[in-house]
């Protein structure tokens, strides 16, 4: 199959809007909807960062369908399930795929997801210039906390994620993101 372009994707996204699709390396990745787990604990991540974000001004809070041009030669565009962009990188938003990284990314393992191909995917945007990126697994109850050069860090049920070079004074409690029993 021939390498395809971001006017593919647009073309793809646009016949089949209930498929989320990546260009990576040139070939076009459409992937599964997640299951209703994970899509909950990404809301409620996107929920709790945009109550944060919003009305100080800070940036912009981002899902799953918002797709990001990577600067890479195969101009790859990825969609993280939850992203933040500072406003001073981007003080107008735009209807085309976002031509810069997010400063945070989060993504949420669903059944079908692939553990490495998630770490993977949050070390490409680091790589690109992403600070922070975090892979949340709702099984485990655990967030893996990524920067560049640096070892993860593992983060559960009674420890509080804090990105204070992004997000001073903001805390997301790790209980509060997984999906609740009645």
């Amino acid at each position: 199959m021939p390498n395809l372009t971001t006017r593919d994707l647009e073309k793809l996204t646009t016949e089949h809007p209930d498929h989320q699709m990546e260009l990576v390396g040139g070939e076009i990745i459409i992937m599964s909807p997640s299951g209703l787990e994970s899509d909950e604990v990404a809301a409620m991540i996107i929920t709790l960062l945009l109550n944060w974000v919003r009305p100080r001004k800070l940036g912009r809070v981002t899902a799953s369908s918002a797709g990001f041009r990577l600067p890479n030669a195969d101009g790859d565009v990825r969609a993280p399930d939850a992203a933040f962009i500072r406003s001073d990188r981007l003080p107008q938003t735009t209807e085309n795929y976002a031509e810069i990284v997010p400063d945070l990314i989060f993504e949420v393992k669903s059944k079908t997801d692939s553990v490495t191909k998630l770490q993977e995917k949050i070390q490409q945007f680091l790589t690109y210039g992403t600070t922070v990126g975090v892979l949340v697994d709702p099984r485990t109850r655990t967030m893996e906390v990524y920067r560049l050069n640096t070892e993860k860090v593992v983060l559960g049920d009674g420890d509080v994620l804090q990105v204070p070079e992004l997000l001073p004074g903001w805390e997301l409690a790790v209980a509060e993101v997984w999906a609740p029993e009645f």
